[in-house]
């Protein structure tokens, strides 16, 4: 065993999940390479290490780490190192050396204890000072956090996570209940939490454990689109993750009632076990949606002159059915209109938005997403926002909220009609939020296709709506003419009758190539994504969307999205990269969020950097491009649709994933030039009509399906769905 003490002069490499560092260090006897795990390392800090030497077979002579600690500097040369290193944000080599000339060896007791007297030194102001001091505070207590946190196995990056959500509070909350981890903390779940609950000596019957078990099986349900669970899927969950019989998991269910923390509703003979928050939720929905459905007193000869207007203002011969529309918006304060494409939603809007201008209505236009409401401004010549934007989305003021929106209950959207398009994929948390904003007497316009994939969110809103037969509903089902061209719209209303699809690829936008096997899949894929789609349709290969059922397997996100980066995104010198858990970001990669994170600030700026516009929340299923990567700041850029400019911490990309495929839940709401469908094999629970159908929805000018037409012809045939536990038509019906 050898000792080495020296400054830390260059860190080559740090991997943030398990801390193994490569560095340089600068001894009395000269530079030295130190391998091994530092929690926690900046460049310019005093190592004293307990280490071997090893003459490695690639990299040469190195020292691996058996043990080590970090230094307070004590002499003005080691201080001034430590300030010039870049270790805090501000302090070069220059004014390093000035400050620390100025205090000499008391430098530090300074920062820490006199932080105003920093600004005694030139070019420091007394702001910059107070940032100064923050920062060194910080650090200091982020080692100490970060080797508090690592004697208890927890991987770097999480830790840096855990210390940014608790601060002080962390060593409270891991003593005292470390399964809040798994509430509060992407990407611990509830095993890691009960790996470092048993390291605190916490005993495996421990209330606190029984309890955080239900919160996190409802919590998963919840990512899985329920509302709730019924008891004993619940139980039965719970029990497994715990390794005990459900009826142990029983005993404190009651419990949890009592303290209000989970909610019961009972159905004939089924328990319906609620999280409390989201059964307030469903409940206060059902209750604003019937208040929104007034009635308002129009004449017939009314109607009549308006339904001349619009005719004579059309160049189309209107529908019945959109007539029907019109005169059910004029006479309810709720509608619901819902068709497959092709079957004039949009014209329909723009139908309704003329009828509302000749009665001196404002209105509002919004949809989910920002494609989704770009397409609607497109369509319909009005300002359409996505929905966050429209209720002005906020950071945090208000105590133990990350965020709020400006518009609610008590500051009500200022408009006489609300519209809103691609209705399958509001969420019950979303929907809940926007019935706050809205008082009785402005009418709401539902608008999407009941028979897409329901929301990525909790709930089936749009569906429970439609189903509770409370409201007016107004179904669309003729193709008009101007679409009977378009096989992918043929095709899709086949698929959701249960009729077998052309492949006979006799036409110009619906594509079969006939693959027997995994190997001849991906190839074609790939000659498809790369060469000819491009070529055929004049865009780029990231225009072209690969979407797929499934995550896992060779035809899965997960590996098509390593095999299609290699492809159209490769390794090269001038694209800085950056390694993590789930494989490599590059410049230039095509990524997703994969949560909803409404602390995120995005900017769009202008050509010359200039910031134009600033805002809160990126969502899951939004896509951008990676623009760069920066090791230095430890940071990386991407920019999503309408030019939103987003900084990630290393620490927080696992929030994305590579998007060249995506599976077709996650497809909602967009349309993309070209949809390329590998389709060979596949669980039948996950390859069904439904999702063929949403993912032939999602193509605006062709659409290819590769592989085994008996898939195909499985998946129209499979009318399973995967079921989705929402009491939203319930409480409807039972709010009459």
């Amino acid at each position: 065993m050898e000792h080495l003490e020296g400054y830390v002069s260059h860190i080559r490499y740090h991997n943030e999940e398990n801390g193994y560092t490569v560095l340089e260090m600068e001894t009395t006897h000269g530079d030295e390479i130190l391998v091994g795990y530092f929690h926690y390392i900046d460049e310019g800090e005093y190592l004293s290490a307990e280490c071997e030497f090893t003459d490695h077979p690639v990299h040469g002579p190195q020292y691996q780490m058996k043990s080590y600690t970090v230094k307070k500097p004590e002499n003005r040369e080691a201080m001034e190192r430590y300030l010039a290193s870049g270790a805090i944000k501000g302090i070069g080599a220059a004014l390093a050396k000035r400050i620390v000339k100025k205090f000499k060896g008391d430098t530090f007791d300074i920062i820490e204890k006199e932080p105003e007297r920093i600004a005694e030194v030139k070019g420091i102001s007394l702001k910059k000072a107070m940032d100064i001091a923050v920062q060194f505070q910080e650090k200091q207590e982020m080692r100490q956090a970060m080797m508090f946190l690592s004697e208890y196995g927890i991987a770097s990056h999480y830790a840096v996570r855990i210390y940014e959500e608790y601060g002080d509070q962390m060593y409270d909350i891991l003593r005292s209940n470390p399964y809040k981890l798994a509430e509060d903390i992407h990407g611990i779940g509830f095993k890691a939490a009960d790996g470092i609950a048993a390291k605190m000596g916490i005993p495996p019957d421990s209330d606190y454990r029984i309890c955080a078990a239900m919160l996190y099986v409802l919590q998963q349900g919840i990512g899985a689109g329920h509302v709730y669970l019924p008891r004993q899927i619940l139980c039965r969950n719970a029990g497994q993750l715990l390794s005990v019989a459900p009826e142990y998991v029983e005993d404190h269910l009651m419990e949890m009632v009592l303290e209000k923390k989970l909610m019961v509703r009972t159905v004939g003979e089924e328990d319906q076990v609620y999280l409390s928050s989201f059964y307030f939720m469903e409940l206060n929905t059902a209750r604003m949606l019937r208040d929104l459905d007034v009635s308002y007193p129009v004449s017939e000869q009314r109607l009549k002159e308006m339904e001349e207007q619009l005719s004579e203002d059309a160049d189309f011969e209107i529908d019945p059915m959109q007539l029907n529309a019109v005169e059910d918006a004029m006479k309810r304060g709720l509608l619901v209109i819902t068709g497959g494409p092709g079957t004039g939603k949009t014209t329909t809007i723009n139908l309704l938005i003329r009828c509302f201008e000749l009665e001196n209505l404002d209105i509002m236009l919004a949809a989910p997403t920002g494609r989704a409401a770009k397409r609607m401004t497109e369509a319909t010549g009005y300002e359409a926002k996505t929905i966050h934007r429209l209720l002005e989305l906020s950071g945090g003021i208000e105590e133990g909220s990350s965020y709020h929106f400006e518009k609610n209950e008590d500051s009500p959207l200022e408009a006489d009609v609300v519209i809103l398009d691609e209705m399958s994929m509001v969420d019950i948390q979303l929907m809940n939020s926007l019935l706050k904003a809205l008082v009785p007497g402005t009418r709401l316009i539902l608008v999407g296709d009941s028979n897409q994939l329901p929301s990525v969110g909790p709930g089936n809103v749009l569906k429970d709506i439609i189903d509770c037969g409370c409201f007016s509903v107004v179904r669309l089902s003729k193709i008009y003419r101007q679409e009977e061209t378009s096989h992918i719209v043929l095709n899709a209303h086949k698929i959701n009758r249960g009729e077998q699809i052309s492949l006979d690829n006799k036409n110009k936008d619906f594509f079969f190539f006939r693959k027997p096997d995994i190997r001849s899949v991906i190839g074609g894929m790939i000659y498809l994504v790369q060469t000819k789609l491009p070529d055929y349709l004049g865009v780029t290969p990231f225009d072209i969307q690969v979407m797929t059922p499934m995550r896992k397997g060779e035809l899965g996100v997960e590996h098509l999205n390593e095999v299609l980066q290699y492809y159209l995104n490769p390794k090269s010198p001038d694209k800085e990269e950056r390694e993590t858990r789930g494989g490599v970001f590059r410049e230039g990669d095509k990524v997703m969020q994969i949560k909803n994170n409404y602390k995120l600030e995005w900017k769009i700026r202008t050509e010359k950097g200039f910031s134009l516009e600033e805002g809160l929340g990126i969502f899951n299923g939004d896509l951008g491009t990676v623009k760069q990567i920066n090791t230095f700041a430890e940071k990386m850029t991407v920019v999503f649709d309408e030019n939103r400019e987003v900084e990630y911490p290393f620490s927080n990309l696992d929030e994305l994933e590579l998007a060249y495929a995506i599976t077709i839940h996650k497809s909602q709401g967009s349309e993309y030039p070209a949809v390329v469908l590998p389709l060979l094999s596949g669980p039948p629970i996950l390859c069904n009509r439904n999702l063929l159908y949403t993912a032939v929805t999602r193509a605006q000018r062709c659409a290819v399906i590769v592989g085994r037409e008996q898939m195909i012809t499985q998946m129209i045939r499979n009318e399973t769905e995967q079921k989705r536990y929402s009491g939203l038509c319930r409480c409807l019906k039972e709010s009459i």
